[in-house]
Formats: structure tokens, sequence, C-alpha cells
């Protein structure tokens, strides 16, 4: 009997102590779920003539295409593999996030050759000499007072990161690191949180 009591007080604990772990897993996924970055506005009145990019949200993402909901309220679907080779895809792709493609609207299909997260570009992103926070609406904010230079706005066009008057490629994009390039050479900044 006293076996018998004892098993079924380890498997209460037990079955207790699962509960508690599923509580505060779910506890923690919504608490992820609010700390998601801003959205990113960006008006189609802000485009500027010239420009090839194609704005929206991203409203489905599978390993080798996009469907985005552009600015204007149409839906294309873009695919990352094509004869060129394959789209650079940068920043991840992300239900809800706001994206910025160029890419090549065909008879058949719709071919991204590079495609920038722009949700995730937002954030504050420091290197050795630079600390700046890049923000919705184009606006970029400098915490170093004794930068020469500082950023102050941003922008996207025809695939390249515009800081200021310095324009990029983006070379890499994630979580927590931010790769550009231009003709004076390779940046690295990461994620400040």
């Amino acid at each position: 009997m006293k076996n018998y009591c004892y098993a079924s007080t380890m498997r209460l604990m037990g079955l207790s102590l699962m509960a508690a772990v599923l509580i505060s897993m779910a506890g923690c996924k919504k608490k992820t779920e609010g700390s998601q970055l801003p959205v990113v506005k960006v008006e189609e009145e802000s485009v500027e003539e010239g420009d090839s990019t194609v704005y929206g949200e991203c409203i489905d993402a599978g390993m080798n295409s996009l469907t985005l909901l552009t600015n204007s309220g149409d839906t294309i679907e873009y695919v990352f593999v094509s004869d060129e080779g394959d789209a650079d895809v940068q920043g991840g792709q992300f239900q809800g996030d706001r994206m910025a493609v160029i890419g090549v609207i065909g008879e058949e299909e719709n071919t991204a050759q590079k495609v920038i997260n722009l949700t995730s570009l937002l954030g504050r992103w420091v290197s050795l000499d630079k600390n700046f926070e890049i923000k919705d609406g184009g606006v970029v904010e400098s915490t170093v007072t004794a930068e020469s230079n500082p950023y102050t706005s941003w922008k996207v066009f025809n695939g390249h990161l515009i800081l200021s008057k310095d324009t990029f490629d983006i070379v890499n994009l994630d979580q927590d690191s931010l790769y550009l390039e231009n003709d004076k050479g390779i940046f690295a900044f990461k994620r400040q949180m």
C-alpha cells in the first residue's frame, strides 16, 4: 500500500510539473508574439519615380516563393528560382512583415531577384564607430555624439539601402547582424536590443 501511495504521489507530482512547464511555455509564446518588431509603413506616394521596388506585406511564404499584398492592393506571387539563379532574400520572410521586392513580372510566373524584409531592418544597429536606430517612416536616429556624419534617413531604392547620402548593397541581414557593402568596403553591424 505504501508503494502504491508513493507511486501515485510521484505521478501526480510529475503531471503537475508537466502542466507547469506547459503553462510557462504558453506564457513565453504570448510574450514573444507581443514583442514583434513594429510594422513598417511605406506609402505608395513615397515611392520615388524610377524605383522598381514593389512594397507590400508578406501574406504567404514558402521555401521558394513569396506572396505579397502590395501597397496598391494587388496580390503578387514571386518564385525565387529562375534560369538566372536563386533570389537574394535578406531578413527572412514571415507573414505580416513588410517587404521590398525587386523582380520580374512574367507571363507565366513572377520571379524575385532581391527581397528585403523591411521589418527585420528596423532596430538599433551598432559597429565600432556607428550607433543608430532605423525607425519606421524613413527616420534614422544616431546616438553617437562625436560622429561627424550621422545617418538621419533611410530608404530602399531599386534593391539598395540608402542611409542619408550613402548607398549600400545589403550583403546579409538576419536576426542579429547586418552587413552592408559599397565602393568603400563592407560594413558590419550588430543588432543591439
